[in-house]
């Protein structure tokens, strides 16, 4: 690959990289790279919105460079104040390894293992005395501090900062320092804490890293950053039928959005011959869709269950094939049974009874592929089919005795 296909595929879906004319420098020297991306284990699971950062280090590996996935089990005992307008509950050392160990189970769908230099802020950190520590907090003024937004904001409206908020950028960018990092990737929020390494690299004679910063990938309403916090997100390790399903219900608008930054099959040429081929009409947006619900479910869970997952969403949505597919849920209930709008919020499909009667008047709900009209129906234990609320929404479920 040419240096101008390596910078193009390199920028592909990118925010912005500090600075270009660095990278293409630090591209020339025909040594391989260390890339850099770091992640807090403050949560036992990956959603597609971390992997947008692990594509780009897949790509960057696909180059001949060294990728260096960083697990931050010293600074996830800190908590990271980005975005925050409180204060962090610092996460405990056992709660840090535990979920630490889930992350390098499930990063290794996407990075090449043999390719992937695997490693813990606590390595260096765990050496430090105080009075490094002090030394380390020298290198940065309260002043430069709080021109970072959210620490402006907090401070603004008089809500509280504590003293190690601020040691979290930089402990981040000293990160750099113990790794000798070229490059360091990113979401755009961590822009403040990135640029702290290249600043603390120069401290220390070092060259300093480029910046990549990738965009905060949307959710499934399509408006909002992927947080578990917020339901809007596909885990990694969800089954293939809740992948290849979730991802079907995407905005047409956002699945361009996610292809840019999460395919790896559709390039950049061929995306846009999609999105033009579907503007006129001659192709499907569903067909687009269910392509990059193939593939992710592909990458997450091998061809046979992504299969077993698309045949599944077939046999529902059409009304043809074999929905016994479909994963199969199992819900407790009475032994006197429960009414429809209930079951179909226990399984999921609705967010409310609310939503699921006002589907009902809609004709919006089938069991078993009829239509319901009688918002009285009481399902009964014993009960095994399918449920489905629109064209998108459904879910194979059994009933048992609760």
């Amino acid at each position: 690959m040419s240096s101008a296909e390596a910078l193009a595929l390199i920028g592909r879906g990118a925010d912005e990289i500090l600075k270009p004319e660095e990278l293409e420098a630090r591209l020339k020297l025909g040594r391989p790279l260390r890339v850099k991306a770091g992640f807090d284990p403050t949560a036992p699971d990956l959603h597609l919105g971390h992997t947008v950062l692990l594509n780009k280090m897949r790509q960057f590996q696909d180059l001949g460079h060294q990728v260096i996935f960083l697990i931050g089990d010293f600074t996830g005992m800190i908590g990271d104040p980005t975005g925050k307008n409180v204060t962090r509950k610092p996460l405990t050392r056992e709660d840090v390894l535990a979920n630490a160990r889930t992350y390098e189970d499930q990063v290794f769908k996407v990075l090449d293992r043999e390719r992937t230099e695997v490693r813990f802020n606590s390595e260096w950190f765990g050496r430090m005395g105080a009075a490094d520590m002090i030394r380390l907090a020298g290198q940065h003024t309260v002043a430069r501090m709080l021109e970072r937004d959210d620490f402006a904001k907090r401070y603004a409206a008089q809500q509280s900062i504590a003293i190690h908020e601020f040691l979290y950028p930089l402990v981040q960018g000293y990160d750099s320092v113990a790794l000798q990092a070229d490059i360091e990737l990113g979401g755009t929020d961590q822009k403040f804490n990135l640029l702290m390494g290249r600043g603390l690299q120069e401290h220390h004679g070092q060259a300093p890293q480029i910046v990549l910063t990738m965009p905060l990938l949307e959710g499934l309403d399509g408006v909002n950053k992927m947080s578990k916090s917020l339901g809007n997100y596909i885990g990694v390790s969800e089954p293939a039928i809740d992948i290849v399903t979730k991802t079907m219900k995407i905005g047409d608008d956002l699945m361009w959005r996610w292809i840019e930054l999460l395919s790896f099959e559709i390039g950049v040429t061929e995306a846009a011959a999609l999105r033009q081929s579907v503007a006129d009409g001659g192709l499907n947006p569903r067909d687009v869709k269910l392509r990059l619900a193939r593939e992710l479910a592909v990458r997450f869970h091998g061809a046979a269950d992504a299969e077993k997952a698309i045949a599944g969403w077939h046999a529902v949505v059409t009304g043809q094939g074999d929905t016994s597919l479909l994963e199969l849920k199992e819900v407790s209930v009475p032994a006197e049974g429960i009414r429809i709008a209930a079951l179909l919020t226990m399984a999921g499909i609705t967010p409310s009874n609310s939503e699921a009667n006002r589907k009902l008047k809609e004709r919006a709900v089938k069991v078993e592929g009829e239509v319901v009209e009688d918002a009285g129906l009481q399902l009964m234990p014993g009960f095994e089919g399918v449920l489905q609320v629109g064209k998108r929404n459904f879910a194979r479920v059994r009933l048992v005795a609760g």
